[in-house]
């Protein structure tokens, strides 16, 4: 490689300056002339070439383009999320995701917010999981997903592939870009904000959709945050949602902030990829809502249409096969793009 590097080098150089001047072919007035302009037979008074050599020789030594996000491995990580099986609270299944995540972020900043949550079935435990990853302005900008899968599904067989294990896997192949871009600073710290990555539990609910029976895990954490102060930090927060879909279409959910919304379409458009959002708009009740009633800057990012007339959502047909690797580095590149924004504001 390097002494490619420098073949090239004397090749681009001899070709920018130099002309071969055979003077004994030259008759006497022309080597005379050759002699006053030439000094061992390269030329120096050609800026544009100079300038063009130089151009050629530096190009590879510039900042190169930002790679798209890495979907493949958010695919894979929600392929082997949703191999658990279904994560219903009090079941196996949801022990097990819970040791998932557990172990994966062992070596990170990783805190367990566990609690017991009251629902219609009784007092149920449940854990956030929040990984933070620091940065050197002050303030976080947080991006949630719920793990679990749906209660009264049980006995389906409900592995949530794209409700629940998408975003999961999105999420941790984010903490995989941000742990390699602080491992590459001095001070192990991302530039801008810290990014805090949570993912809830309890999201969905345990015997019939209520603002009481769902989103046990985000209205805990809102009022814990929002009593010790610690949602004063939160400059912006993004929750993803069924985004794994291999017919993308997100839609503009009306309760979220307006700015927010804007900024998320204006990451999109950055990697044409605006038809995927923001085409139809709904309300959606959603993780996102206690932290919107808290004053926090909030955004929903979900696509509620889930094949043909959402005819796979909360059924067994919600299943790996329905998501793509191409949706998942969509979601990635305008995640990623859109921390970059808010550390700009």
């Amino acid at each position: 490689m390097i002494f490619s590097s420098f073949r090239k080098f004397f090749w681009l150089w001899r070709r920018a300056t130099c002309r071969t001047v055979i003077l004994s072919d030259r008759s006497e007035p022309e080597r005379q002339s050759v002699g006053s302009r030439r000094i061992c037979g390269c030329s120096f008074g050609n800026p544009t070439r100079l300038l063009t050599f130089f151009a050629v020789l530096f190009a590879p030594l510039a900042a190169p383009a930002q790679a798209h996000f890495d979907g493949a491995r958010a695919y894979e990580y929600a392929r082997q999320f949703a191999a658990i099986g279904p994560r219903w609270p009090t079941g196996p299944g949801h022990i097990k995701a819970q040791e998932f995540l557990r172990t994966h972020f062992a070596h990170d900043q990783l805190e367990q917010d566990t609690f017991t949550a009251d629902t219609p079935i009784g007092p149920v435990p449940l854990c956030n999981f929040i990984v933070r990853f620091p940065g050197r302005k002050a303030g976080a900008v947080v991006l949630g997903s719920h793990y679990e899968t749906n209660y009264p599904l049980r006995n389906i067989n409900f592995v949530g592939a794209n409700d629940g294990a998408a975003t999961t896997g999105l999420l941790m192949a984010i903490a995989d870009r941000l742990r390699a871009e602080a491992a590459q600073s001095r001070d192990k710290k991302l530039d801008g904000y810290s990014v805090w990555l949570v993912f809830f539990d309890g999201e969905e609910a345990i015997q019939s959709w209520s603002r009481s029976d769902s989103t046990y895990g985000s209205r805990h954490l809102a009022a814990k945050w929002g009593r010790d102060g610690t949602l004063n930090q939160i400059k912006a927060f993004l929750l993803a949602d069924m985004i794994g879909d291999k017919d993308l279409d997100i839609q503009r959910e009306t309760n979220s902030t307006a700015w927010l919304v804007d900024l998320v379409a204006q990451a999109a458009k950055k990697f044409g990829d605006q038809r995927y959002f923001f085409q139809q708009e709904m309300s959606v009740e959603d993780d996102h809502l206690p932290f919107v009633e808290r004053g926090v800057p909030s955004i929903d990012v979900i696509d509620l249409d889930y094949g043909p007339n959402n005819s796979y959502h909360h059924t067994a047909q919600d299943t790996m096969d329905k998501i793509s690797a191409h949706s998942l580095t969509i979601d990635g590149d305008v995640f990623m793009e859109s921390i970059r924004l808010i550390d700009q504001r």
